[in-house]
């Protein structure tokens, strides 16, 4: 691939993003596909599903890449594109199953609004989304994305053979979709900490001369383009259709980059959250609990469920400053790789 390929792919993946949200914003609206922004006085409801947009910015770059080393460049090799091809499937696969969960499939009332909506989107059972993102792994097992071999922080390398296809290919694609969807809630947190981890293992491949940068730096574009939209204060919210993507995008991408010790260095930040979420038994919250002024509170006091149970028991913070904190500790785990030391 060329560096100009490469900066046109970014570009109308940054464009496409920018263009298309604010109009995904009003038809969202239209058809009532809302949810409460819950750390807000009266909970105002917001056009929610955000992913949509970033996978048509993906789309744009990644199709536009293809079509420039493909007719124009004539550089990509035929294994390269196997795999951009199964992974473009890979994102339509799970961008599908987030939509779908963000979609009114079951409702409970917990709170209203000022305009005396109740409603609150909680979506799939639990137990039905990992089953529900297992067929996007097929697409890279199919052709045999990434080497058996795999080197594990403090551990080693271990040689996995079929099993690495057949097994830790499916676990690590539905493991990371659904452990990116755990960490969330607050405005601009979710595209905020997406445009660390996404840059950080970008530019880490880009300079191995690693295929995957590609992956990597056209979700940034897309992310950066709509992440104005989601900043506090929020103007559509996430969705599981963008925190299973990213989740997704991280999986495909260390593994055709065979990038998976870096991946679990970067993404350490949503592995403690995993295991944190674990001790409730993935029934807690990440929410706080919104006070007079504007704070937050740990909404189950001393009990530690989240890394935003453990910034909300430290001190008396707003939603804009818990925000900031976990982006700030998403760049510290994104500065690892870069340092050597492991």
């Amino acid at each position: 691939m060329t560096g100009l390929t490469i900066a046109l792919s970014f570009g109308i993946a940054l464009f496409s993003s920018l263009l298309v949200t604010p109009w995904f914003i009003k038809y969202f609206r239209a058809i009532r596909l809302v949810g409460l922004d819950l750390h807000k006085k009266n909970a105002p409801a917001l056009p929610t599903s955000i992913g949509i947009p970033v996978t048509v910015g993906i789309l744009s770059g990644l199709f536009l890449l293809i079509a420039l080393e493909t007719f124009v460049v004539k550089s990509i090799s035929r294994d390269n594109l196997q795999d951009l091809f199964a992974l473009i499937s890979s994102i339509m696969i799970v961008a599908f199953v987030g939509f779908f969960d963000d979609l009114n499939v079951s409702r409970r009332k917990i709170l209203a609004n000022k305009n005396g909506e109740r409603d609150i989107r909680i979506g799939l059972p639990q137990w039905l989304k990992p089953l529900l993102t297992l067929p996007a792994a097929i697409p890279l097992m199919a052709v045999n994305a990434g080497v058996s071999t795999l080197t594990i922080p403090f551990f080693g390398s271990f040689n996995f053979g079929i099993l690495y296809p057949l097994l830790l290919v499916p676990i690590g694609m539905v493991g990371s979709a659904n452990m990116v969807n755990m960490l969330g809630g607050f405005n601009g947190v979710e595209i905020g900490m997406g445009l660390v981890y996404t840059f950080a293992l970008g530019i880490y491949a880009l300079q191995i001369g690693n295929f995957a940068a590609i992956i990597f730096l056209v979700t940034f574009a897309a992310l950066l383009g709509a992440w104005k939209f989601n900043l506090f204060p929020a103007k559509i919210l996430p969705g599981d259709s963008l925190t299973y993507l990213l989740g997704a995008i991280v999986a495909a991408g260390v593994i055709t980059g065979n990038m998976e010790k870096i991946g679990i260095i970067v993404m350490a930040p949503f592995i403690i959250e995993g295991i944190l979420k674990v001790r409730s038994k993935f029934e807690a919250s990440c929410l706080g609990k919104l006070r007079p002024d504007g704070k937050l509170d740990a909404p189950y006091g001393k009990r530690i469920y989240s890394l935003t149970h453990i910034i909300m028991n430290l001190g008396k913070f707003s939603e804009k400053q818990v925000t900031a904190i976990l982006i700030l500790i998403q760049v510290i785990f994104a500065i690892i790789p870069f340092l050597n030391i492991i």
